[in-house]
């Protein structure tokens, strides 16, 4: 029965979410699968990878093909170094603690390499949310600006409005007072010709 290491998919639309398996190649892609390796995670930066190395080393040695995609996982998380390690192990070119040992140190750059990567990543975070944060008080400030021009501009015009009103009183008194005496001429002026 030739058998694959394989993805198979599971997760909702848009949001996707594998299983690494060994199954036989004439399986549905989402079928029947012998042994589940260990799960992978894109959705998440950098991508989540849980993978029974042991396991996956086991079915590598008794001859099942990976497809690319999981030949790239296997191969990120060690399991294609430790089956090549193995191989020299019963060669004789190395004993299994130095191939443990060149495994050990492998794994421990290969962290390295993944926990740099993470900061860099939170950093790069922080200085978008930085750059964020000072863009929103510009425009905030700028907003109090124009808030500011905006009652400057109607406490003027109120002011103007209240000046005119007081010269619109003022021209209306003056009026009346010319009114009021005009007709009291008016009143003399008959007094005068009734007398």
């Amino acid at each position: 029965m030739p058998v694959k290491i394989r993805l198979q998919r599971h997760g909702k639309k848009g949001k996707p979410f594998f299983w690494i398996v060994a199954a036989d190649s004439r399986a549905k892609r989402d079928g029947k699968f012998l042994e589940k390796l260990g799960t992978y995670n894109p959705n998440t930066n950098p991508a989540t990878i849980d993978l029974d190395v042991d396991g996956a080393v086991q079915w590598l040695q008794n001859g099942a093909q990976p497809t690319d995609t999981a030949r790239a996982i296997l191969s990120y998380k060690g399991a294609l170094l430790k089956k090549h390690l193995a191989v020299g192990v019963r060669k004789g070119a190395l004993t299994e603690e130095q191939a443990e040992e060149k495994f050990k140190a492998w794994l421990e750059e290969k962290e390295g390499k993944i926990g740099a990567k993470k900061e860099n990543l939170t950093k790069q975070e922080e200085e978008a949310k930085a750059k964020a944060l000072e863009a929103e008080k510009e425009v905030n400030a700028k907003r109090e600006a124009a808030a500011r021009e905006a009652e400057e501009a109607e406490a003027a015009a109120n002011a103007e409005a209240e000046a005119a009103e007081a010269t619109d009183e003022a021209t209306v008194e003056q009026a009346e007072e010319e009114a009021g005496a005009a007709t009291a001429e008016e009143a003399k002026t008959e007094e005068k010709k009734d007398a």
